[in-house]
C-alpha cells in the first residue's frame, strides 16, 4: 500500500513540475477593423493606434512577431487604445470619421494610408491619434518594445494635452 502511495506521489510531483514549465499564454493585441473603430469610438472615446503595413513588408512582419507580441506592449495597448491593423494597399473603400477613402491607383495604395502618413508611405508605420478627429502622428519604421514605450504612454496617458513629447520622456519611468 505504501509503495502505491509513493508511486502516486511521484506521478503528482512530476506532473506538477512539468506543468510549471509550460509557458503562460502570450497577451495578444485586440486588433479591430476601421468599421469597428467607427462604431466603438463614439460610444467610448479613447486614443487610437493604427498599424499601417503591407503584405510584402518584412519589417512589418518582424514587428508583429516581436514588438506586438511583447506581453507589456500588448497589455498596454489593449488597456489604453483602440488598435487597428490596416493594410495600406487595401483596394477596399472605407469610411473613417465620416470621410470616405478609396484606393488610389496613382500611388497603388489606399487614400486612408496616404492621409495617416501624410503621403510618406514607409512601412511599418505606427500612427497615433489622441482622438478620432485628431491630426495623425505617424512614426515610420520598426520599433522594439523599449522604443515604442514612450509614444504609447505619451498618447495613452493623454500627456499630449499638456506637454511636448520631449518634456514627457524626460520624466517618464521606463519599464520595458
Amino acid at each position: 500500500m505504501m509503495q502505491k502511495v509513493k508511486g502516486y506521489f511521484w506521478i503528482f510531483v512530476i506532473t506538477a513540475c512539468a506543468c510549471s514549465f509550460v509557458p503562460s499564454p502570450k497577451e495578444k493585441i485586440n486588433w479591430i477593423t476601421v468599421a469597428e473603430l467607427n462604431e466603438l469610438y463614439y460610444k467610448n472615446p479613447r486614443p487610437i493606434l493604427i498599424d499601417v503595413y503591407t503584405n510584402w513588408c518584412g519589417w512589418c512582419k518582424e514587428m508583429d512577431r516581436t514588438t506586438y507580441k511583447n506581453d507589456k506592449v500588448a497589455a498596454y495597448i489593449n488597456e489604453h487604445y483602440y488598435a487597428v491593423k490596416y493594410n495600406a494597399e487595401s483596394r477596399d473603400s472605407l469610411t473613417y470619421n465620416k470621410v470616405l477613402y478609396n484606393f488610389n491607383k496613382h500611388f497603388e495604395t489606399n487614400d486612408f494610408a496616404i492621409y495617416l502618413t501624410f503621403g510618406r508611405l514607409e512601412y511599418p508605420c505606427t500612427v497615433f491619434l489622441s482622438s478620432i478627429d485628431a491630426r495623425p502622428a505617424p512614426l515610420a519604421g520598426y520599433m522594439k518594445p523599449k522604443e515604442i514605450e514612450g509614444p504609447l504612454k505619451f498618447f495613452g496617458e493623454k500627456a499630449d494635452v499638456s506637454q511636448t513629447f520631449v518634456e514627457f520622456t524626460k520624466t517618464m519611468k521606463k519599464e520595458w
